[in-house]
């Protein structure tokens, strides 16, 4: 089964916490501090698999998760990072935060590979903390959360280019006549149910990628029929081959047909309509195919819709007519036309984007029964990697929550002595 989108959740593993020990040694009463370090948790890591052709794994496992850092142990020993989760993706595949929207990568090339969620570093420990005024401080961190996310990967083709138009008009027939590929074909509508791939290769050594996609009808790009599941894949292609049956068999317009399609692809991505596009005339061996062309290559010398004028070509997949002119003109417009860049992709170094610096360090409600609510990703990573076991890492938090403006934020709001004040499952009294 081709599946070309599926969403998942991702999370990273959290650091290993920090301990809190003392040297015990029989000639070292007053070793001091010697808590180590946790371990980092493991990252979630996507790479390309070339081998892979199909997002179908997804369909069922929609869940990865990355080990934990190992605790920090006794004798300052610091505990063991954990293996990275390596999720491999077929070439092609874009990651896109499920969230805002954004893209995370686009991994095109082989061996291309993404952090998507960052390893929580370990939580010190007290070795960390001992000082002349406090030689003996029973104070660690707990390990940082893993980052966690929600993904929607999109497998989009690479392939040169692409073919367009109405079911039936030939599309099959002639990626079946110009490659290696077997797609189904049949005499009825919709016989193409997934994109079909193949490479073309011509006598002076180029070669290029032809992808079929089916499905594309009036109505698509607003969810009609196929056309919006495989809409996607053009975006990569760089020349058109936009086939139109000019035998009449339908009784159709073939300029109508070529109005409609066009109308959809600048529904879906405008940017598509600028693209190098030749209008093949299908089934030209049939009777009434030579009168029609005539009429379709009248209008089509007026007309506007492109950015550039349609190349207008005649050809028969069933008896080879004019195969060979049309893959050597295709082959010159892709030596002439330029990657085009994939809507929404910026970020070409394929940096993790965080929105952690534009947001507000916390943010204070208050509850029905009176309780001080106080919340934020900032201020509830900083909670979490508070070891709240022992007095000195409370006094420590303690001081962490003034100097980030939090007791004189809550006098602002109205908090009086003894009112209490949340974060997460954590209550405590507010004290001036």
């Amino acid at each position: 089964m081709f599946v070309d989108h599926v969403t998942i959740n991702i999370k990273a593993g959290t650091g290993g916490n920090g301990m809190v020990a003392f040297r015990r040694e029989k000639y070292e009463p007053n070793g001091g501090p010697a808590g180590g370090d946790g371990g980092r948790g493991g990252s979630v890591i996507f790479k390309v698999d070339e081998g892979l052709r199909t997002l179908m794994d997804f369909r069922y496992n929609q869940k990865f998760k990355a080990p934990a850092g190992q605790n920090g142990g006794i004798k300052s020993m610091t505990g063991r990072s954990a293996t990275d989760k390596v999720i491999f993706v077929p070439q092609g595949t874009t990651l896109i935060d499920d969230e805002t929207n954004t893209v995370i990568a686009d991994l095109t090339n082989p061996g291309d590979e993404i952090v998507a969620a960052a390893g929580g570093r370990g939580g010190r420990g007290n070795i960390h903390f001992a000082s002349p005024t406090h030689p003996a401080p029973e104070i660690a961190e707990n390990g940082e959360p893993g980052e966690e996310r929600r993904v929607r990967l999109e497998l989009k083709l690479l392939a040169d280019v692409g073919l367009i138009g109405f079911p039936s008009v030939g599309k099959s027939t002639l990626l079946a006549a110009i490659t290696s590929a077997k797609p189904k074909i049949a005499d009825y509508h919709f016989t193409t149910l997934t994109p079909n791939l193949g490479m073309v290769k011509l006598a002076d050594g180029r070669d290029f990628a032809v992808a079929d996609l089916p499905g594309l009808i009036e109505g698509a790009a607003d969810g009609v029929g196929l056309g919006i599941e495989f809409l996607r894949h053009i975006e990569r292609t760089r020349v058109l081959l936009h086939l139109i049956d000019v035998s009449g068999f339908e009784a159709r317009d073939p300029y109508d047909d070529f109005l409609k399609i066009n109308a959809e692809l600048a529904k879906y991505d405008p940017e598509l309509l600028n693209r190098p596009q030749i209008v093949v005339a299908t089934k030209m061996d049939l009777p009434d195919s030579t009168a029609h062309f005539e009429e379709l290559k009248a209008k089509l010398a007026t007309d506007t819709t492109l950015k550039s004028a349609p190349i207008l070509m005649a050809i028969s997949s069933v008896t080879h007519e004019g195969l060979t002119p049309l893959i050597e003109k295709t082959a010159t417009l892709l030596d002439e036309t330029p990657v085009f860049p994939i809507k929404g992709i910026d970020d070409l170094e394929m940096k993790i984007q965080t929105n952690l610096e534009d947001e507000p360090a916390f943010t204070i409600d208050q509850a029905e029964d009176g309780t001080w609510v106080l919340s934020g990703r900032k201020l509830e990573r900083l909670y979490m990697m508070a070891d709240l076991d022992h007095e000195d890492s409370i006094l420590r938090f303690s001081r962490q929550l003034r100097g980030m403006g939090v007791d004189d934020a809550l006098r602002e709001r109205g908090a009086k002595n003894g009112d209490l004040v949340a974060i997460d499952d954590f209550t405590f009294e507010f004290v001036e």
